[in-house]
């Protein structure tokens, strides 16, 4: 159709069909004969956000589109109160294999070799994020903030997972951890203990999949790190100084008996000061003496003594003068989660802040996870197929390229992805027919 080449496996209608087969695997929770499928409502769901529309009331205007069946496989989108009603009973690990669906795709194509990062292993970075509050809608799961004054904020969390690389703008996300009120509890859950559940399946997921996992000072405790050594994880991460006074003091006695190695250099282009400073096998505190790690500090300054950013890390890997500042870039990549992830769906037409529907039981946590996965496959987009990459070269922002989109899907009809993606480029829409002719251009039945 165009002289672009892409990687099959890893092209938007490829990848929707294996969407759509895994949706097909959920398990239906309502008796008798229904009128959408569970799959019809998670495509819709993935739909919504993969077009970025602003509100389940603007996608339910989509709801007779012959683009709907051909492009993202839904059979009959239902409405936004149906939509709600079968969604929120859905357990969150269900929609967990739909990432592993992609993910292996994306494993299968060839692409993922860009991201190793270390002696075979990826960087996987976590951190937290909250996405919904309220002082009136809630749910059992919510998380509560109370007040001074009496009152109470509800409000949902979940930990995020992303391979990254210090090179790569795009990032690819795993399954996310919603951190909610566990069955049977009365407290508030937490990040590291959804993080601990998250990493737990993130190995089940991948029994073979090497990783070194960034994240920042909350998580360098000996807990976590037996934790990571038991999943066969190797970790980077963030040191706050004043969180570990008897880590520091190994240090300077370490820079007293010569053992710290020190490697300094001006970088011209920035005219600043750079020093990595090193040294291995120090106790992580005094009631952890077994939990043996290695320290890698990075500063930089205007003047020597002017010290403008300083951090710190402590690992497992072992740390050489030829990749001390491979590591600290590395470990400053952990950035990339909050930066291309989370900021990313906050302000570039995802809408992560805004409340689709709260429900009863899952529906706020199964929607944050569907627009991760309608990301997921953005994000594989931008890595691996020309088609896209051409499309979003010829714009000049995301959001332009979600603007054409939405334009095109709602004025013509299409046989695929692939299809729209060629018109944009080409700039060919006047041959197209009107949606009133869709009948003669639907998908052939897979």
């Amino acid at each position: 159709m165009f002289p672009i080449t892409s990687r099959k496996q890893v092209s938007f209608d490829p990848l929707m069909q294996a969407v759509q087969q895994g949706a097909g695997q959920i398990p239906e929770h309502r008796p008798g004969p229904t009128d959408y499928s569970i799959a019809d409502a998670v495509l819709s769901g993935i739909a919504m956000f993969s077009l970025k529309d602003p509100s389940l009331l603007a996608f339910q205007e989509r709801r007779n589109d012959q683009n709907m069946k051909n492009i993202y496989r839904i059979e009959n989108v239902p409405s936004d109160t149906q939509m709600r009603e079968i969604l929120d009973p859905i357990d969150p690990d269900q929609l967990r294999p739909l990432f592993q669906d992609v993910f292996r795709n994306v494993q299968r194509s060839g692409a993922l070799p860009p991201f190793v990062f270390h002696e075979g292993a990826y960087l996987l970075s976590l951190d937290g994020t909250e996405y919904y509050s309220s002082k009136k809608v809630h749910c059992p799961s919510c998380l509560q903030r109370k007040h001074a004054n009496g009152q109470v904020t509800y409000y949902h969390q979940m930990v995020g997972a992303v391979l990254v690389h210090p090179d790569q703008r795009q990032v690819i996300p795993l399954a996310p951890e919603p951190i909610i009120k566990q069955d049977g509890q009365t407290k508030n859950d937490c990040e590291r203990n959804a993080s601990k559940r998250l990493l737990e399946k993130i190995r089940e997921e991948h029994p073979h999949l090497k990783l070194i996992v960034v994240e920042d000072g909350l998580a360098s405790n000996a807990p976590h790190i037996r934790l990571l050594r038991k999943l066969r994880m190797h970790f980077l991460l963030g040191c706050k100084p004043d969180d570990h006074q008897h880590l520091m003091q190994q240090v300077e006695q370490a820079s007293q008996d010569d053992r710290l190695t020190t490697l300094r250099w001006h970088d011209a282009q920035r005219d600043v000061w750079c020093e990595i400073q090193y040294v291995h096998r120090l106790t992580l505190n005094q009631s952890n003496l077994d939990v043996l790690v290695n320290f890698l500090r990075y500063t930089e300054s205007h003047a020597p003594g002017d010290r403008v950013a300083n951090f710190s890390w402590v690992t497992d890997l072992t740390i050489t003068e030829e990749h001390a500042l491979h590591l600290v870039r590395g470990g400053r990549a952990r950035w990339k989660v909050e930066n291309e992830t989370f900021n990313t769906l906050k302000n570039q037409g995802y809408q992560f802040e805004h409340n689709f529907g709260h429900g009863r039981e899952n529906l706020s946590v199964v929607f944050a996870m569907l627009m991760m996965l309608a990301f997921l496959v953005d994000q594989v987009q931008e890595l691996c197929c020309g088609v896209f990459q051409a499309v979003r070269g010829k714009f000049t922002s995301r959001r332009s390229v979600w603007d054409h989109i939405r334009s095109h899907f709602r004025h013509f009809v299409f046989v695929s992805m692939e299809h729209l993606y060629a018109v944009l480029l080409t700039d060919s829409a006047t041959n197209l027919p009107a949606p009133h002719s869709a009948r003669q251009f639907a998908r052939p039945p897979t």
